[in-house]
This record gives structure tokens, sequence and C-alpha cells, in this order.
């Protein structure tokens, strides 16, 4: 590991594996909605977090949201197609570790990355520093896959897991 920014992903997932529907839709989501929302330390971690990195395909669904999630945080969007910045957010286009370089010189010490294809390439690139993974009980048969073939082998330590009443199973690694 040659950073020494925290990097973070947070993701639901299917039971098969999956973290969007075909079309790239979340509502499959909703399965585990409880009320009052089960409190699976996202809220903290969004908390600690200084800058929010998601990929184009996941800030495409989140800028559709009734409300904006992220008030208060710097949110960079990798992508080499234009957006219509609505909160403050900045595009990038490049390399993932040159963003990495960039958020570190600025001073960043915990990233929060999201979005499948972004997730990936920090995966590549052995910046993910830990990994919380959400399985909600769901088959979806097909969908966008977390994890692809190709991926480099890496090791984890689970530091943490638990069940909630709501059938979600939820495990947290950091990288060794």
């Amino acid at each position: 590991m040659t950073t020494s920014m925290r990097v973070s992903v947070f993701l639901g997932l299917s039971l098969d594996g999956f973290i969007a529907s075909e079309g790239g839709g979340l509502e499959w989501l909703d399965v585990v909605h409880t009320d009052p929302p089960e409190d699976t330390g996202y809220q903290e971690l969004m908390a600690s977090a200084d800058v929010l990195v998601l990929g184009r395909s996941t800030y495409d669904a989140v800028i559709g949201f009734p409300e904006w999630p992220y008030d208060g945080k710097r949110l960079v969007v990798v992508t080499h197609r234009p957006i219509e910045a609505r909160h403050g957010e900045q595009r990038f286009e490049g390399e993932l570790n040159e963003l990495f370089k960039q958020l570190a010189q600025e001073g960043h010490q915990h990233v929060y990355l999201d979005g499948g294809d972004v997730v990936r390439q920090g995966l590549r690139a052995d910046k993910v520093t830990d990994l919380t993974l959400s399985w909600l009980p769901i088959v979806l048969g097909s969908g966008i896959a977390l994890f692809e073939r190709g991926l480099p082998e890496r090791r984890w330590r689970l530091v943490s897991s638990r069940a909630f009443p709501s059938g979600l199973m939820q495990a947290t690694y950091q990288a060794r």
C-alpha cells in the first residue's frame, strides 16, 4: 500500500454479487428498508470522509435523488463526459492514481470511493484500504457485478461482521 490516505468502499450487493441491476438501477436496495433505518455504519463513515469520489454512473443515479445526500462534502466525479455541477461537484478525467495523488497533496486524508468502475480501478491500483460489503437478501440473477475477472489477488483481514434484523449481512475488511 503506497498511499497514506484512507480509501473506503461501502457497498450493498445482492446475494449473487451484483451492485446494480442490469440497467444500473438501485431500487432493489429497498428490500431492507426499515423504519427507523438500521444503523449500518454508513453515516459514521460519511462523517469521517473528507472527499467523495464517484464514478459517472453512480453520480448519474444520485443526481436524480429527491434530496442531495452529500451536502457539505467535496465530491469528485470521475468521467470523460461533461457534468452539469449542481452542488459544487468537480469533474476529473484521468487515472485514479493521479486523482489520489492530487487529493493527498491537497491534504485529504479519507476518501470515500463509490461506483463499480472506480472501485474496481481502486482495487486494481491497490489503493482501497477498507471494504465494507453488505449483502441484501435478494438474488438479482444479472446486473453489474462488483468483482470482475482480472482483478489482482489481494488478501484482506476481516475486522467485523454482523447480521441485521432486516436480513442484511455486513462484513468489513482491511487491506493487508
